[in-house]
């Protein structure tokens, strides 16, 4: 039988309520009134629940107007055409052939297309469409950049026998789609090419391509068949329908697909001449006042910009079939914009310095009653110091508390570690700070440098052995990391002269403005980075919404006049040949200027060769192109000091440092490495991470030495040094073992470099004792940053 049937009512929810609030009905109404609490905290709460709903309301009406302003902008009549870039996976299906079909189904005409664009009344919208040549690995860079729809196009064929993915995507594909990724893929369909007639067959063909495809695209990508007429027009509906989307980093800056590319020899200024590119603004509204960056080309500013007439609308009958070629290059000027000496922004790539910058002035009396007092303080603290050693240089030094010491503290007066002042501010004055102190030869032979000169022709023998170099050093890194032999014909403290020890990588302080090279002379720093980057990407929405009297709005068709392009880059650029278009991008503020732009990177799994430090590689950051020498070096989280990388190591992210024009992250970056007689490799990928020259990058070196006495914690150690000069004047650094103590120099044992050290515990005689010291790193000057 069932439970009980007895009626079980719900609970009264007065539990809670005031023991007036439950008599209240009982009460007469004359005294609720009295009874009652006042109503002002009902009235607060409801006041604030109006409020919030009122602020919800907000909020969505204006994230409604956003995507209808942006939906507008991207569909509209005034908005620039749709660009649709065919790439192929495999080299096995006739792009021309789609590019054709898509652009004559676009203008509803069946003639042959004149150019790579047509404008559609029928759905509304404007089309370009670019194919992506397969093997041209810069090509395909610079169009998936501008691409609004990455179209991969795939042949069914090479399913018909049951092949597996390889018949799909070939490895320049796969190279290809890691690249994409790392550029930042914009919304992306796959056109699935030659399907048979038979539905059944057809239908499991494309389950095929999609379950061997989709693993390598985003979810979110569509397949479409394109054999037919039908198929494509269902395939132009649903992309005229779509809501794209596209890299951020891209939304940040005006820029322009070339549609026509001329140039103007300047009579004032032989071997330049004025760069004339033709296209639509894309993203923000460009000013005349601005600097333009020609990818490849460098930056330059603008002598005018002459806004045309739109040669594709959509209200007009006229297409891309009707328009000759007088017709495009014959455009009616609407409106010219001129710059405004005052406001524009000025081509500076480097700081100039003033030669009378480190003069020495006669010091004020308020500066001088400052360092009496200083030394007043210093007097307190009474310190033991070797001679020349400034007070900066003495936080290196470990002091020795030991009893044992005390009986040596006279023959230690000329232990010192770094170079006296004199020789700091000479090698300030004429070097460079870039490995070139006395001991170049020697150190360019520890680090296995064998850079020759960019301009010498090498023999094939030379190649080979350049790279068999390349490698060893590359295997000797990754097997002794750091460890360095000390030279026997150069006194160590000569050949070390730069090199300082530390107590602690982590706290020990560094002076990132201390002995810095001439090249910082020519650089630009920033006090506050984002806070600047704040401030320059808010002139970019106030240019958007600014008057029309110095700026080209968005989707507006302008040709724009590049100043002083040397001929030969404006003759490359200008080229019937080129199989990619011209891309111009607006720079924002600051942004040709140099400093030191540091990048998280990563080397790409399909590169093997060893990629060295301060060799020369080419850098696609967005969508600029230049040549840098990076440093590598570790990204400590835990510390303001990073240690230099002597080689990119795969599988783990590094931070290469380059002198480069200023850049506002984020942005992706893909280095490429040329290669002997082939074309340029996929080296590194990754990002912009930050600009700062005061990131300070230490090289570590270690001295080994081996026991050849041990009496529990105290032996005598040989070969570290070949000197007794070299051991007093490294004495003061602290030493270790690779199985674990810590100890120091205690004197110099003969006329050979032998050492008697004290450790803090029991030392096995098979140990090997190291000394670390540091120096501080630079990045390499690029001779060349664009291409000529």
């Amino acid at each position: 039988m069932g439970g009980s049937r007895t009626q079980v009512n719900k609970a009264h929810k007065s539990r809670f309520a005031s023991k007036a609030s439950r008599q209240l009905h009982r009460t007469s109404g004359a005294d609720k009134s009295r009874i009652g609490k006042p109503n002002t905290h009902q009235a607060a709460v409801k006041g604030a629940r109006a409020a919030r709903i009122q602020r919800s309301k907000t909020i969505r009406n204006e994230k409604r107007a956003a995507l209808l302003k942006v939906k507008r902008a991207s569909t509209g009549s005034s908005s620039p055409p749709r660009v649709i870039v065919l790439f192929d996976l495999s080299s096995s299906t006739d792009l021309g052939k789609v590019a054709r079909d898509l652009l004559t189904l676009s203008s509803g005409e069946e003639t042959e297309p004149l150019c790579n664009t047509a404008a559609s009344s029928a759905y509304r919208f404007r089309l370009t469409v670019l194919e992506a040549p397969h093997g041209d690995l810069l090509s395909c860079m610079e169009m998936a950049k501008v691409a609004d729809l990455m179209a991969f196009v795939v042949s069914a064929k090479s399913l018909y026998d049951g092949h597996e993915i390889g018949g799909l995507v070939d490895a320049f594909g796969e190279q290809c789609l890691s690249v994409f990724r790392a550029i930042g893929l914009p919304s992306t369909a796959v056109l699935i090419r030659d399907l048979p007639l038979d539905i059944k067959k057809k239908q499991e063909l494309k389950k095929t391509c999609i379950s061997h495809l989709s693993s390598e695209l985003p979810e979110d990508c569509k397949f479409f068949p394109a054999d037919t007429k039908e198929d494509l027009h269902k395939f132009m509906w649903l992309f005229k329908e779509q809501s794209l989307s596209c890299p951020n980093w891209r939304n940040q800056r005006p820029y322009l697909m070339s549609h026509e590319s001329n140039l103007e020899p300047d009579i004032d200024n032989p071997g330049t001449c004025s760069l004339l590119l033709s296209g639509y603004i894309r993203a923000h509204s460009l000013s005349v006042n601005q600097l333009v960056h020609v990818s490849g080309a460098g930056d330059f500013q603008l002598g005018k910009i002459d806004i045309l007439k739109d040669p594709f609308p959509i209200s007009e009958r006229k297409s891309s079939n009707s328009m000759d070629s007088d017709d495009m290059q014959n455009f009616q000027v609407v409106q010219t914009l001129l710059p405004d000496p005052l406001k524009q922004e000025p081509l500076i790539v480097e700081n100039v310095p003033d030669p009378l910058a480190g003069e020495q002035t006669w010091p004020t009396e308020a500066e001088m009653a400052e360092a009496d007092e200083n030394n007043k303080e210093r007097k307190l603290v009474k310190k033991r110091l070797p001679r020349g050693t400034s007070d900066y240089q003495a936080a290196w030094i470990v002091e020795d508390t030991d009893d044992e010491d005390s009986d040596n503290s006279e023959e230690g007066d000329d232990d010192g570690m770094v170079l006296e002042e004199q020789k700091d501010r000479a090698a300030l004055e004429g070097s460079d700070h870039s490995d070139l102190d006395e001991g170049q030869t020697i150190d360019d032979r520890t680090e296995g440098d064998t850079e020759m000169a960019d301009d010498e022709i090498l023999t094939k023998e030379q190649i080979e052995s350049e790279i068999k170099q390349i490698k060893e050093a590359y295997a000797d890194d990754q097997e002794f990391p750091d460890e360095v032999e000390t030279p026997i014909d150069v006194p160590a403290k000569k050949r070390f002269a730069k090199y300082r020890g530390l107590k602690s990588f982590r706290t020990s302080s560094w002076d990132p403005k201390e002995s810095l090279p001439p090249e910082y002379a020519r650089i630009f720093a920033f006090d506050n980075f984002a806070r600047t980057q704040k401030n320059v990407l808010a002139k970019v929405i106030d240019i958007d919404q600014g008057s029309m009297e110095d700026c080209a709005p968005v989707g507006s068709y302008v040709r724009l006049y590049l100043k002083h392009v040397p001929l030969d880059v404006a003759t490359r650029l200008c080229l019937p040949s080129k199989k990619s278009p011209v891309l111009a991008c607006g720079l924002l503020q600051h942004e040709s200027k140099m400093s030191v732009l540091h990048f998280s990177i990563k080397k790409h799994d399909s590169y093997d060769a060893p990629v060295k430090s301060k060799e020369i590689l080419s850098f696609h950051v967005g969508f600029r192109q230049f040549y840098a020498r990076p440093l590598f070096s570790s990204d400590s989280l835990n510390s303001d000091k990073h240690k230099m990388e002597r080689f990119l190591h795969p599988g783990r992210f590094s931070v290469a440092s380059v002198y480069a024009p200023v850049s506002f992250p984020p942005l992706p970056l893909i280095v490429l490495k040329a290669q002997h007689g082939e074309a340029p490799a996929i080296a590194a990928m990754g990002s912009l991470k930050c600009v700062d020259p005061d990131r300070i990058i230490l090289k570590k070196i270690i001295l080994t030495g081996y026991p050849q006495r041990v009496s529990k914690s105290k032996s005598i150690v040989r070969y570290m040094f070949h000197n007794t000069d070299d051991v007093r004047w490294f004495k003061p650094v602290e030493i270790w073992t690779k199985c674990g103590r810590r100890g120091r120099i205690k004197e110099p044992v003969g006329t050979h470099g032998a050492m008697k050290c004290l450790f803090n515990g029991v030392i096995q005689q098979h140990d090997t004792v190291c000394m670390s010291l540091y120096k501080r790193a630079y990045p390499k000057w690029p001779e060349q940053l664009y291409t000529s």
